[in-house]
């Protein structure tokens, strides 16, 4: 295996993980539902392809790579729509976001 590979691997890695422990911090830290899906969906993520993206470079496996890069694909196409459909859902039902909110865009909508 190239030596290049590995240190970019581990930077991946590192990174990747870094990532991840921003989005665990904004869930425990943020005030209400809509803030710490933020923080899950997007750099939760952020983090999770760039450790799949890590994994591809470290096994230099066709077989690994397709895989990884379909989970990434698989990551970016679903953590969105999911997060939207969850919080409008959340708002739906009457959880409102907190009072540090400053633009609340469907308040002026009927139930819909």
């Amino acid at each position: 295996m190239p030596e290049w590979a590995l240190y970019t691997a581990g930077a991946l890695c590192v990174l990747g993980s870094f990532f991840v422990l921003v989005a665990a911090i904004g869930v425990l830290r943020f005030n209400d539902l809509y803030m710490r899906m933020h923080a899950a969906s997007k750099s939760g993520t952020l983090g999770s392809g760039l450790l799949l993206i890590s994994l591809a470079v470290y096994s230099q496996q066709s077989e690994v790579v397709l895989r990884a890069l379909a989970g990434v694909a698989f990551f970016l196409l679903t953590t969105p729509v999911s997060a939207h459909l969850l919080a409008r859902a959340a708002y739906t039902v009457g959880y409102r976001p907190c009072e540090l909110t400053k633009h609340d865009a469907l308040s002026n909508r009927a139930s819909d």
